[in-house]
């Protein structure tokens, strides 16, 4: 269904497992994004989307929004912005 309906990207937290999985569209297939180097899951679609995976399940909130503003405060995501609005 998600293929089908051009969706690129999409995040699951499955609560009982206590893990989040973000999916992205690789030819024709979904494969599970890995974090990098400090545990943050980082949108290939929407430039600036980051979310710090291990603060999520910590339920260190405070951490996952400072992430969150500090990959919406990058370049990158400014242009995404500037490109949307054009």
């Amino acid at each position: 269904m998600y293929r089908r309906n051009g969706v690129q990207e999409y995040v699951v937290w499955q609560l009982y497992e206590n893990q989040v999985v973000w999916f992205i569209l690789q030819a024709g297939h979904y494969v599970a994004l890995t974090p990098d180097d400090d545990g943050i899951l980082r949108s290939r679609v929407f430039p600036g989307l980051w979310l710090a995976v291990n603060d999520l399940l910590a339920g260190n909130l405070a951490q996952v929004l400072a992430i969150v503003q500090q990959g919406v405060q990058t370049d990158e995501h400014n242009a995404f912005i500037q490109k949307m609005k054009a």
